[in-house]
């Protein structure tokens, strides 16, 4: 594994350089529903969340609202994002215990946050860097494919490769860091076909499935 500080640091440099504004694209007003849309982007592209969250909020505007409505009308609202007989249950178990135990506050913990139904470490760290700011690191599918593929990590699982990043990248970076990767993967890195080729940080990459020009 190379696994060399010059080289991470330059891995670094570069996407820093390439995307100077990352932020989530889950659009939302206030913790609460950066909660419940990271909640429903399981298996769910951002966009399409993101075409559901506002006619979801506009009829369910607090926990308490969920809590009252029919799981049948908040699955036919989330229909679009796919699995919502599961995700509707979810939501509705969140804010459930969102007021029993946080008096409707969505908690700034990680170890509160994942209590929650329906909350991963993935959800939870990205709910912890966009709505209070606290470093974590977020890993998705495409944090998880192009950490492999840089040599960032030698491990398929969601929690050791959160663990292996967390080494080498310094607190302060985790946030964007994993940012960097989503929107790199989303852009030049996917998972069927790289776009080797344009990439600007190719020559740190030793990936033996990389695509070579005019392919």
């Amino acid at each position: 594994m190379m696994q060399n500080k010059k080289r991470i640091n330059k891995i670094r440099k570069i996407l820093k350089i390439t995307y100077p504004d990352v932020k989530t694209q889950l659009r939302h007003e206030n913790p609460f529903q950066l909660l419940l849309a990271t909640i429903l982007s399981a298996q769910c592209t951002d966009r399409q969340v993101n075409a559901v969250t506002p006619g979801l909020f506009k009829k369910l505007p607090l926990p308490e609202d969920f809590i009252k409505a029919p799981i049948q009308k908040i699955e036919k609202l989330i229909h679009s994002t796919g699995f919502y007989h599961n995700k509707a249950r979810h939501l509705k178990n969140c804010c459930k215990m969102l007021v029993e135990i946080y008096q409707g506050q969505v908690p700034s913990t990680l170890d509160e946050l994942v209590q929650l139904p329906g909350v991963g470490r993935k959800t939870a760290n990205v709910v912890l860097g966009a709505a209070f700011g606290i470093p974590g690191m977020v890993v998705d599918t495409h944090v998880a494919r192009i950490s492999r593929r840089l040599d960032l990590t030698e491990s398929s699982d969601p929690g050791k490769i959160e663990l292996d990043l967390m080494k080498i990248i310094p607190k302060g970076e985790w946030n964007d860091f994993s940012l960097y990767l989503i929107y790199f993967g989303r852009a030049i890195c996917s998972a069927r076909k790289p776009d080797c080729p344009v990439c600007p940080i190719t020559h740190l990459c030793e990936n033996p499935e990389k695509t070579p020009a005019g392919h």
